[in-house]
């Protein structure tokens, strides 16, 4: 579990982030008649925030090539 935490931790922070920074949009800005699929419900605003913070930040994780790996090869 740990290991897992470790190797992942921008993706966990983005989601953490994320999420809520969506919940803040929902209530600082927010539409409240309810013609705004992503921000009438906290909900939606909180998951779809969690999403793109885990995905803008898990851009940023390095991976390792390895050995017999396509991308460690120099062309």
């Amino acid at each position: 579990m740990k290991n897992f935490l470790f190797r992942n931790n921008l993706l966990i922070i983005g989601i953490v982030l994320g999420a809520v920074v969506g919940f803040m949009y929902w209530k600082l800005i927010g539409c409240f008649n309810g013609s705004c699929a992503i921000t009438s419900k906290w909900p939606n605003s909180t998951v779809y925030g969690a999403v793109m913070g885990g995905l803008f930040l898990s851009i940023f994780k390095k991976e390792k090539n390895e050995p017999g790996n396509e991308k460690s090869r120099n062309l």
